[in-house]
This record gives structure tokens, C-alpha cells and sequence, in this order.
């Protein structure tokens, strides 16, 4: 079973049990026990991996639990703490993980009320739990794009410094995201007064500084509905004229690929979605960060360690059924076409072969 089946089922088994829910112990049997075994993949009946109740001695607090202790071995891979489904999710009321965390070797822990799975990290500092989660899965509002980093934390993918380098960058884009989307709303001053001063001569009173954040704001609605149409349009006009799958063009290694003029390039959420999943296959081969994207006109290319001489697929998704190309180890290109963009994970093992065969040159 797919991570993205796994999520699909238990989300149905929430709506379905979710009204006749009222105890904590019953949230921990209904949805997070099947949570860890069947989309993190570990045997919950293995006490050396699934430890529950699990106690540690903190200080002059005596025989505090955490609700679940994760482990692999003699190293923890999470600490997870329960409260009942429909409770709020607050570190105010979960003291015992937070102390936890900081007194085991942990690095990553999940608070949840079995419908929504709040995963934290120590990026703020070293063997304190952050105060944010870096990423957090909703069942009643599934994110696609989470699918990969959710795939990272998986007991058959799970790579601490992987996981790490990819909670940071979805932290920031979480509390980005946040900052952009009230900008839309509220324009902050500091913004408002650039922007009309890259517009206009007009002295920045009172009187013009509510003008222009007027302005702003309607200029911000306005083009975000133009670039939604846009991409509709794109989406309908696009004339198919690109080979058919499994169709093999041969790429010459030593010719740089031509770059296109970054004014006319707009990188999509598919594109980033994308790069997430074939950063999270050829992890366990190559640092992520040396699985880097530039994207380009026609295409978005996913190159090894930022190097256009050493392209290890490209995406093509602003077509009516998205592509991606594969390099083969010999760097001739194969094509295959997919329903979806998680799809890319049916090509894992023709990713890492190329990841392979790039990072032994």
C-alpha cells in the first residue's frame, strides 16, 4: 500500500468513527495506532519499536509518560503524545513531551488528536523541541504535496539528517506562506510605500498611504485571478507535440543545457511538489541538497548537485497529461507520462540508478 493509499483509508476511517469517538484511549485504537502501523510502517506489536506508555524520569518529575516511544534499535526516531480527536492541539498541554524531547536522543516528535498530526523537530535549537511543528497533516484537509516529506518518515525511508534538512525548508515556507498570505489582506506599511514608490512620484502622506495600500491590495486579488486563468488557459490550449512514452532520446553529457530567459519561467507548486518526491527517493543514495531544480521555460530540470551537465530528470507538467524524463545511466532520456504527479515514485528505482551512476563521475 501506497503512503498516499495509507492516508486516503485512514481519513475515510475518521469521518466514518470519528462521531462516536469520546475517549482518548479509544482515539489511540481507532486512528493512531493504525496511523503508525500502516502510513509510518512499524509493527505496533513489536514492543521494540512500539513502545507505549513509555516512561522516562525527568528531573523531580517521577514516572511521566509519553504516550508512544518510536524506535529502531537503541535510537528513537519519534515520541508521539494523544489527545482525544476533536481536542486542540496545544504544546501548553502536552509539557510531558516537550520534556521528553529534550532528555532523549529524539529529534523528532508528533502531537495528534488522530485526526490531525502535528510533526516538531529541533531546528531552533539542539536538543530542544521547537515550538512550531514543521509540518502538519490534516485528514480532513489532505495537502498532496505532503505526501514525499510524509514518505521521509516512514520506517523504511527514514533518514534523520534527510528529514532535517527537510523540516527546516518546510518550516520556513509554512511561516512564509502565513506572512505572504496576510500581506494579500493587510499590505504592511514598509511594503506598500515600495511598491508606490516604484509607481509614482507622490509624496507618501496619510492620505496617499491609504490610497496605495487600497491599491496594493486590490492589484494583489487581481493578479492572483489573472495567473489562476492563466494557468487554466495553458492547461486548455496546450498543443501535445512531445514523442510518446518510453520513447528514448539520446542527450549529449558534455553540451550545457540552454538556459531560457528566467522572465518568461513561472515555477509551479507541481514542479516544487515534484522535486520533494525525487529528493525524498534519492535520499537514500545522495544528500538531498545535492538533488537541486532549475526551471525553465519548457520544462523544470532536476539536476545533480546543481550541474547542467548532470540532469537527472525533467519535468514536463504544463501539458494536459504531465511527463517526466528520466535519465538512464548511459544519459540517454526515457519519457513516461503520469496520472498523477505522485506517480514519480512508480520510476524510483530508474531515479537512483541515474543518481548512482552521476555521483560515482
Amino acid at each position: 500500500m501506497s503512503i498516499e493509499q495509507a492516508i486516503t483509508a485512514l481519513a475515510a476511517r475518521v469521518r466514518e468513527l470519528k462521531p462516536i469517538i469520546e475517549t482518548e484511549e479509544a482515539t489511540k485504537t481507532a486512528f493512531i495506532i493504525p496511523f503508525i502501523s500502516t502510513v509510518l510502517g512499524y509493527d505496533v506489536t513489536d514492543p521494540r519499536e512500539v513502545i507505549p506508555e513509555y516512561t522516562a524520569d525527568v528531573g523531580v518529575k517521577k514516572g511521566e509518560k509519553v504516550d508512544f516511544a518510536i524506535k529502531s534499535g537503541d535510537d528513537f526516531h519519534f515520541l508521539i503524545e494523544c489527545k482525544k480527536v476533536g481536542e486542540p492541539l496545544n504544546l501548553d498541554h502536552a509539557n510531558q513531551l516537550v520534556r521528553y524531547f529534550n532528555v532523549t536522543d529524539t529529534e523528532f516528535a508528533i502531537l495528534t488528536n488522530g485526526e490531525i498530526y502535528q510533526f516538531y523537530a529541533q531546528l531552533d535549537a539542539v536538543n530542544r523541541m521547537d515550538e512550531k511543528p514543521f509540518m502538519t497533516l490534516d485528514l480532513s484537509n489532505i495537502d498532496p504535496r505532503q505526501f514525499s516529506h510524509l514518505e521521509m518518515c516512514t520506517r523504511a525511508h527514514f533518514n534523520p539528517q534527510a528529514l532535517a534538512a527537510n523540516a527546516e525548508e518546510l518550516k520556513y515556507i509554512a511561516e512564509l506562506k502565513k506572512l505572504i498570505a496576510l500581506q494579500f489582506q493587510e499590505p504592511d506599511t514598509e511594503i506598500v510605500k515600495m511598491l508606490a514608490s516604484a509607481v509614482s512620484t507622490k509624496r507618501m502622506t496619510a492620505a496617499n498611504l491609504e490610497y496605495f495600500t487600497r491599491l496594493v491590495s486590490t492589484a494583489s486579488s487581481q493578479f492572483l485571478k489573472d495567473e489562476v486563468n492563466r494557468r487554466l488557459r495553458s492547461a486548455q490550449d496546450y498543443d501535445d507535440p512531445s514523442p510518446s512514452p518510453l520513447e528514448i532520446a539520446p542527450v549529449e553529457n558534455s553540451t550545457p543545457e540552454v538556459e531560457e530567459p528566467v522572465s518568461e519561467v513561472h515555477t509551479t507548486e507541481d514542479e516544487i511538489y515534484g522535486h520533494s518526491i525525487v529528493r525524498a527517493i534519492c535520499c537514500s543514495e545522495v544528500p538531498t541538497q545535492d538533488i537541486t531544480m532549475r526551471d525553465a521555460k519548457s520544462y523544470c530540470a532536476i539536476l545533480f548537485q546543481d550541474n547542467n551537465r548532470k540532469p537527472i530528470s525533467r519535468f514536463f507538467f504544463d501539458r494536459k497529461v504531465p511527463r517526466i524524463s528520466i535519465f538512464n545511466p548511459e544519459g540517454e532520456a526515457e519519457h513516461f507520462d503520469l496520472e498523477s504527479i505522485e506517480d514519480i515514485y512508480l520510476y524510483a528505482d530508474q531515479l537512483r540508478a541515474r543518481v548512482n551512476s552521476l555521483k560515482a563521475v
